[in-house]
């Protein structure tokens, strides 16, 4: 079976968040399970420079959005013989400084410049020899792709029209549109409605994937369930309730070989569960580098996130300046950036507790792997999180999550009152900094007990959180989606 994946971003190549992860991910497992895969996804600035191997297809196109037509050119790279990666080239759209937005501000023409995205890959589904059986599209960039494919059914001019999954990765982001830019998409003025891509008078990408893909996937089976209501349903839990048939949650996955402690260059020790004498090491080696005393009867709290209500940054801030304030002993480091209120707040924390708080304002791929590995405890209050990947990584580097629990933290953190023989991290409900402080103190009363550190520790880095795990959950939908008959539009 072919399968084109459709993405607007894609680790190594280009990333914000997690979307980028779980796609490059996704596709290198199954293609290592035999699954032929294309992935589609943008040329942005400097992805060429920094992956000379990607190299320019003879292959160009042109698309018409509104009354402006715009020329693209595939790149192609084919990092295994079952795996192709092709680049769509338009650097009117892709060459800018952000892969969304700059300086704070989205760019007036995402809509422009995602329905290109969109043509292309419509264009690469049609004409490749071996052409796919299945489009796989990843979030509201991506979301008008199966609203396309219906389209191309009503009109019979294409023969084997594509089935559609359509990957939802966080509800939140819906790319709205004005309703004006119904007229980029060429599409017919009757397919703009209610059970479309219309909503509140608005184009909303995300919507024309909900109503028009043939199966919807979540990123947990918890985010799936929690969607379904007002909480968490972002106005759309109406819509997500009569689709609940065609709706599916499935964890993302961990690439073990990237998030590892054994032999990782990023790390100043190696340790596995059976010999923790690195991660001692790694411990000392952090504090060192962020300046916090070396402590190692002092448990380490780390958070690695974007400063956003939505990660629950603002509760971390008050529960450990109430902490700090009762002078509760333990050290915390921050590795992130986002919200500039809290970013001073935070670097205001750390210069008025020296010894115990480090700020670090930005992002350093090298230093989350080292805080990882160094930290006693990892901090994950979310308000929401369709899946989160930190607290897997923290499960595999022996540093026990705190979070939450909500969407995908609900799913892969056991807490002892659970079941206390699984037991892999601390959780808790309400989402309030006295709950999270209650968390935090729940945590250093675990501390002072050397033997359910080792048992969470143990339970947490011997878990498979793997893609090769979740893939088959993948394959199995797509062996399924691949047999229906196709709905008539």
């Amino acid at each position: 079976m072919h399968v084109l994946l459709a993405t607007s971003e894609l680790h190594p190549f280009s990333k914000t968040g997690g979307l980028a992860d779980m796609v490059g991910s996704l596709a290198h497992s199954l293609a290592d399970a035999g699954v032929q895969i294309s992935v589609i996804t943008p040329l942005y600035r400097g992805i060429t420079s920094r992956f000379p191997s990607i190299k320019a297809a003879q292959w160009r196109f042109a698309v018409r959005l509104g009354n402006k037509q715009f020329e693209g050119q595939f790149f192609r790279l084919d990092p295994s013989p079952k795996l192709t990666v092709w680049f769509v080239q338009q650097d009117s759209f892709y060459d800018r400084a952000g892969l969304y937005s700059s300086s704070g501000l989205e760019y007036l023409d995402n809509a422009s410049r995602f329905l290109f995205l969109t043509h292309a890959a419509l264009i690469l589904a049609r004409h490749l020899p071996n052409p796919p059986k299945i489009i796989h599209s990843h979030d509201w960039q991506t979301g008008l792709l199966p609203l396309y494919l219906q389209h191309a059914r009503a009109a019979g001019d294409w023969p084997t029209v594509p089935q559609s999954i359509f990957t939802l990765h966080n509800l939140a982001y819906q790319g709205s549109f004005p309703s004006t830019d119904w007229a980029l998409t060429g599409l017919p003025t009757a397919w703009f409605h209610l059970e479309s891509a219309q909503h509140f008078q608005r184009l909303n990408f995300l919507k024309a994937a909900l109503t028009q893909s043939t199966a919807i996937t979540t990123v947990s089976p918890n985010y799936a369930r929690e969607i379904l209501t007002p909480e968490y349903g972002c106005g759309l839990e109406s819509l997500l309730i009569k689709r609940a048939n065609d709706l599916t949650g499935i964890l993302n996955g961990v690439d073990y070989s990237e998030w590892n402690t054994i032999a990782n260059p990023a790390l100043p020790a190696s340790f596995t569960s059976d010999d923790l004498s690195g991660k001692a090491l790694c411990k000392a080696a952090v504090q060192k580098e962020l300046g916090l005393p070396i402590r190692q009867d002092l448990p380490l709290f780390t958070n690695i996130t974007r400063l956003t209500d939505q990660k629950g940054s603002e509760l971390i801030l008050v529960a450990l300046e109430r902490l700090l304030l009762d002078v509760v002993p333990f050290q915390f480091a921050l590795l992130g950036s986002g919200d500039p209120l809290l970013e001073q707040g935070y670097k205001s924390l750390a210069t008025r507790f020296p010894t115990q708080v480090s700020a670090r304002i930005g992002f350093d791929p090298a230093l989350a792997h080292r805080l990882e590995a160094g930290s006693d405890f990892y901090l994950m209050p979310s308000r929401f999180e369709p899946c989160g990947l930190n607290q897997l990584y923290s499960l595999r580097y022996g540093s026990i999550p705190v979070v939450r629990a909500t969407g995908g933290l609900h799913d892969s953190i056991i807490d002892p009152r659970e079941d206390a023989d699984r037991a892999n991290g601390i959780k808790f409900h309400t989402y309030d900094h006295r709950a999270l402080e209650q968390a935090i103190r729940k945590a250093l009363a675990v501390w002072a007990e050397p033997s359910w550190i080792d048992h969470l520790r143990r339970n947490g880095m011997t878990a498979d959180f793997s893609w090769k795990r979740q893939t088959t959950h993948y394959i199995a939908l797509y062996n399924e989606v691949a047999q229906l008959k196709p709905a008539t539009p």
